[in-house]
């Protein structure tokens, strides 16, 4: 309501005319009861003394008669006398007759609810007629054996003058309520005549009074009109006043943003629906408390201490809360509170607005994750180029030192951990390049259980002696379609999970594969389990652990990476990995893949390489590449002719492109580009192009360049063999 709308001051006269009205008609009214209660008293005092008269005194008289008659002439003394002295039998049979019906009026007169002093008397007559029935055998004996009347009226002579007396007591007590009860009648009468006059009076008054509330309602009335008028004017000011309340309410109630109303002491008197739905705290579970139930514990309490100082100033603060919700989750709500004042300036309440601002903030954090994937990308390109061609040069002199090293010696153990370090070194690039790329690798037909051999050797080298690493491989041909180097880093990172995960503690790493009894899209599955006896991952982290960045090591003992770069290279090869068990007794990670068909290749196993025929020109930036490729190239007994330079190879090029049977070269280098290298042979010659690189060129823009094949740095003598073979064909 709008407090400049003052309520109507109902005038003094008038107030006083509904006074002077009220009192007369309550005094009419309250006069006409009063009067017609004691009418009505009246009538009842006559109809009560009449009922009293008629039913008493009448019916007393009756019995007294009655009694009168028994003790009087013809009555029981009278003819228990006569009996005596006559000894005439008709007197004994009205004696009975008179004594039953002597009993009989005794008993109705104390049933009349008689006084104390009338059932004594009662008695006393009733005892003295006892006593002359009790004396009616000695009259009969009399009578039977003609006794002189002198004896018997000697023996049956009974003093009956308390008897008259007491009858005498009873007829005055009859006729003293009779004229006590005509009395009463009489007064009731009186006092009713005095009444009637009294009511004429009343009637008299009454109208006068009537004419008088008449002259006062009609000021009433016109009064009245002058007063409605005045508040018609006030309740439609008051009705708008209403509307825009309820407007006002409305609009706050379907606020997008949430509102919380708190006292100077920051207990809250009010929330709209917005806080209620975003929160799920129903208004009455939060009115009457403080907004601290909304901390999460993320914000410092010194910023807290300064939104108080800074709202007690008056000042409207602004920022940015991670608030909790009822059920545990968390949201970020962009928050201004400012102070409420009176119209003097003093402060009463507090109001916070709150946006929630969840899924921008979340948008931004995830626009921050493409941002560091993006930033990642760079480094890996920025690094992997020299970083690949350190271990291309590292991995090709190791493994042409295996070649010349004697079987079973510590040079060849050397070599090995040599080449087992290297290969880990390409393992981590190639994590950060998966996500770099985000491109699978060339899927071939191969043994998982090879995979599992080959990780299984590496991790025994690498780890510490207190885990034992087992392989449980039922059947040796089970085949999946995968990227080797990938799968092998997948298993790789499973199982330098497990052996950290065991750290310093005696335990056991357990590799499986078995074809599953699961099928997926109608097609069969191969299980590879990778299960540690370590300490198990907490419950509420175990839905983060594919995440990436996300790792529970300490500071500086682990990127991130490692299980979401599995989670990735699973997906390209068109698999799943899950956590199967994860407890105090150890992890079970499960990896589900497709089956396929093995095929049989017609490559040799082992450090041997496959010889080939042709001349070769070799194409790389890094004098130190160029120098082991080609020395593992003419150990395959290709001729090659080796460029550092771009610029000058392509030069030899084309004075003689038909000399050159293939092409090999790196795509990214100072001056001119694998592109444009590959262009230009193409306008010269349709020979084979490899493309060794570190970096995944784009499929697409390269197949225009067919027949070409793309191999990763640092690839493995054998890999290079294997392409050479697919575009040269073999001589061995």
């Amino acid at each position: 309501m709008d407090k400049n709308i003052k309520p109507q001051t109902i005038p003094l006269r008038l107030i006083i005319s509904g006074i002077v009205a009220s009192f007369l008609i309550i005094s009419t009214v309250l006069g006409g009861i009063f009067l017609g209660t004691q009418t009505q008293q009246r009538f009842y005092d006559v109809e009560q003394s009449w009922q009293v008269y008629s039913n008493e005194a009448e019916k007393r008289g009756e019995l007294l008669n009655r009694i009168w008659a028994h003790l009087g002439y013809g009555g029981i003394i009278h003819n228990f006398k006569n009996y005596v002295l006559r000894q005439d039998q008709e007197y004994l049979s009205a004696l009975e007759v008179q004594f039953a019906d002597f009993t009989k009026t005794i008993a109705e007169y104390r049933q009349s609810n008689p006084s104390p002093l009338e059932l004594k008397n009662l008695a006393i007559i009733e005892t003295t007629i006892l006593i002359y029935m009790g004396k009616l055998p000695i009259a009969e004996r009399a009578a039977v054996e003609n006794w002189v009347p002198q004896k018997t009226d000697r023996l049956v002579k009974v003093d009956d003058k308390s008897a008259l007396e007491a009858l005498a007591e009873l007829d005055k007590a009859w006729r003293d309520k009779r004229d006590e009860t005509t009395a009463t009648i009489a007064k009731a009468v009186d006092e009713g005549d005095k009444l009637v006059i009294v009511g004429f009076r009343f009637m008299a008054a009454l109208l006068i009074v009537s004419l008088a509330l008449f002259a006062l309602f009609y000021l009433l009335q016109m009064e009245l009109r002058k007063t409605i008028g005045k508040l018609s004017k006030e309740l439609s000011e008051r009705e708008i006043a209403q509307q825009i309340a309820r407007k006002f309410h409305r609009a706050v109630e379907q606020s997008p943003v949430t509102i919380i109303i708190t006292d100077t002491d920051r207990e809250i008197e009010y929330v709209n629906k917005k806080f209620s739905n975003l929160t799920g705290y129903s208004s009455k579970e939060v009115i009457g408390k403080t907004p601290s139930f909304l901390q999460s514990g993320e914000t410092a309490r010194a910023e807290y201490l300064d939104l108080n100082e800074q709202i007690k100033r008056g000042e409207v603060w602004r920022g940015v809360f991670h608030n909790k919700k009822k059920n545990g989750d968390l949201y970020w709500a962009k928050t201004s509170i400012l102070p409420l004042r009176e119209d003097d300036g003093e402060i009463t309440h507090y109001i916070g607005l709150g946006e929630d601002i969840t899924e921008t903030r979340e948008a931004q954090d995830q626009m921050l994750r493409v941002q560091k994937m993006e930033a990642v990308g760079l480094l890996a390109s920025g690094v992997a180029h020299d970083f690949n061609n350190v271990l291309t040069i590292i991995l090709g002199n190791v493994f042409l030192a295996r070649q010349d090293a004697p079987e079973d010696s510590e040079l060849a153990h050397e070599l090995e951990q040599i080449e087992i370090a290297a290969k880990r070194a390409r393992n981590m690039v190639g994590q950060i390049l998966t996500f770099a790329r985000r491109q699978p690798g060339e899927a071939v037909s191969m043994r998982v259980g090879e995979a599992i051999k080959e990780v299984s050797r590496l991790m025994r080298a690498s780890i510490s002696p207190n885990i034992e690493i087992i392989c449980d491989i039922k059947n040796l041909d089970l085949s999946v379609l995968a990227d080797p180097t990938r799968l092998h880093q997948v298993i790789m990172n499973l199982c330098s999970n497990a052996a950290e995960a065991i750290g310093a503690n005696k335990g056991k790493v357990t590799i499986s594969a078995f074809l599953s009894s699961k099928k997926i899209n109608g097609k069969s599955q191969i299980s590879i389990l990778v299960q540690d006896d370590g300490p198990g991952i907490p419950k509420h982290l175990q839905q983060k652990i594919f995440d990436p960045f996300f790792t529970t090591k300490q500071l500086g003992k682990g990127t991130g990476l490692g299980l979401s770069v599995v989670a990735s290279l699973v997906h390209q090869m068109n698999g799943q990995v899950t956590i199967e068990k994860s407890d105090s007794s150890g992890s079970i990670f499960k990896i589900l893949l497709p089956e396929a068909k093995l095929q049989q290749s017609k490559v040799r196993q082992g450090d041997l390489l496959a010889t080939g025929s042709g001349r070769i020109l070799l194409i790389d930036d890094q004098q130190e590449v160029v120098d082991i490729c080609k020395k593992i190239l003419l150990k395959m007994n290709y001729e090659v002719d080796d460029y550092s330079d771009p610029k000058k190879a392509i030069e030899a090029f084309k004075k003689s492109p038909n000399d050159y049977d293939l092409v090999m070269t790196d795509f990214v280098m100072p001056n001119l580009s694998g592109a444009q290298i590959c262009q230009s042979v193409r306008e010269l010659s349709d020979c084979p192009i490899i493309i060794y690189t570190a970096y995944q060129p784009d499929a697409i823009e390269l197949e225009k360049f067919s027949p070409i094949k793309v191999l990763e740095k640092p690839a493995d003598p054998q890999a290079i063999s294997r392409v050479l073979q697919s575009l040269l064909g073999t001589t061995s």
